[in-house]
């Protein structure tokens, strides 16, 4: 399972600073989650080889103080919930504020790892202010610059031992399929038209973590583990807050999953929530599927289907090797079809296309069109390999790797999906000296 660090504080105090730093350890993953009330920011991290997931609370709260100090509550409220450990930034040049008081008083209650972090102590002489913060009662104070970098280094190394351990799930061997969409666009009756479809076998899976739902199905040749965050309570009657509860969940199914089933409504189209979804999917590289339901109360004519998908490809764009499946849910229309689509992106996702098959169609590829000289200097390929992982990852040796522009980049990745079954699959290209 993916472990999530939430950092939570009051506005101003350098969380977003914090949050750059620590996801930019890799370079990784930075996305914002568009679509919800107010933009999100969710990340990869990485120190001393342990992985997790950075989650930036802050930004979107407004109106009078009193809502302004309730709405950052409730947010703190979430995020405790869902998060394994919590970062509570504070800054050192203001000291305390009623805000934090309050918020360090809603900390003490959990039970989660949090780690005092004290803001903007950029100058030695700021360090000993930080002391005041001991008065929360939350253990030791951390003194960084998220600005600088100073201090952070020892902030991590605590932070990764305060990480509960990688769980190993028990179906672990199975597919990891997980099915997510905006709210109303149909999740719960494709699952349940699944799981009530003739007699399919299906048993809970004991040990998954919160209120994900895992369930074992097998039926018509096909066994998997299908995650949906359907049947979530409530957490706040504060649309805001539903929204960020909802991302929150979305962002740990598809970490933890192998395929994606995006979900989206036949009558509005593809939304920019759907656009989020999908390039946070495409960038932990996980396999995609596409589900257009309610495709039975559309007005359909014989191009209804290929203008639909036209303009789904025109807004995914660049990634556009991606199968669309019109179903509906209600119905039962090609609901199968959509399980044996994500299948078969499985599938190609796990394949492993051998050395010299590799070399014998690509380097013919490469010969007929080289990569274009930079600066005079000509660049030869001269082997290329798929790495033994997923996703899947090619390496292709050359003279002057730096010199290879994106344009060929993705001249080589569509190659690649043209004479190799990769539909519905992120990949990566890597660029090494031979």
């Amino acid at each position: 399972m993916s472990r999530i660090v939430a950092i939570v504080g009051r506005p101003n105090v350098g969380k977003s600073t914090l949050f750059n730093r620590l996801t930019e350890s890799r370079k990784a993953i930075v996305d914002d989650f568009s679509g919800v009330t107010r933009d999100r920011h969710y990340g990869k991290a990485e120190w001393v080889g342990e992985e997790f997931t950075v989650i930036d609370t802050g930004g979107y709260v407004s109106g009078s103080e009193d809502i302004f100090e309730e709405a950052i509550r409730r947010q703190v409220h979430i995020a405790v919930e869902e998060a394994d450990v919590l970062l509570f930034m504070v800054d050192v040049t203001t000291g305390i504020t009623d805000l934090d008081a309050t918020l360090a008083d809603v900390l003490r209650r959990t039970k989660k790892p949090v780690l005092v972090v004290s803001n903007k102590v950029d100058y030695g002489d700021r360090e000993p202010a930080s002391a005041e913060f001991y008065s929360f009662g939350l253990g030791e104070v951390y003194s960084i610059s998220s600005q600088t970098g100073t201090g952070t280094g020892e902030l991590l190394d605590v932070l990764v031992k305060a990480l509960p351990e990688q769980e190993q799930q028990a179906e672990d061997s199975l597919p990891k399929v997980t099915l997510v969409g905006r709210p109303n666009v149909g999740k719960s009756t494709l699952l349940n038209a699944l799981l009530g479809y003739e007699r399919t076998i299906v048993t809970p899976i004991a040990g998954t973590t919160r209120d994900t739902i895992h369930t074992e199905y097998k039926g018509y040749g096909h066994h998997f583990t299908l995650i949906d965050t359907a049947g979530l309570r409530r957490k706040a009657k504060v649309h805001e807050d539903i929204e960020f509860y909802s991302v929150l969940r979305t962002v740990r199914t598809i970490e933890d999953c192998d395929v994606v089933m995006l979900m989206i409504d036949a009558q509005e189209g593809i939304q920019a929530q759907d656009l989020s979804i999908f390039h946070l999917a495409e960038k932990n590289k996980k396999g995609l599927v596409i589900l257009v339901n309610k495709w039975d109360l559309i007005e359909k004519d014989h191009t209804s289907t290929k203008k639909f998908e036209a303009a789904i490809k025109e807004r995914i764009a660049p990634f556009t090797d991606v199968p669309i499946v019109f179903i509906s849910a209600i119905d039962k229309q090609r609901i199968l079809k959509a399980v044996e689509t994500a299948m078969d992106v499985y599938q190609a996702r796990q394949q492993h296309i051998k050395t010299n098959k590799l070399n014998e169609v690509m380097l013919e590829i490469i010969e007929n069109y080289p990569p274009p000289a930079w600066k005079g200097k000509y660049i030869r390929i001269k082997y290329v390999t798929q790495l033994k992982q997923v996703p899947p990852t090619f390496v292709f040796f050359c003279n002057l790797p730096q010199y290879i522009r994106e344009s060929y980049k993705r001249y080589l990745e569509n190659q690649i999906r043209e004479k190799f079954n990769f539909t519905g699959v992120p990949f990566n290209l890597f660029f090494r000296e031979k």
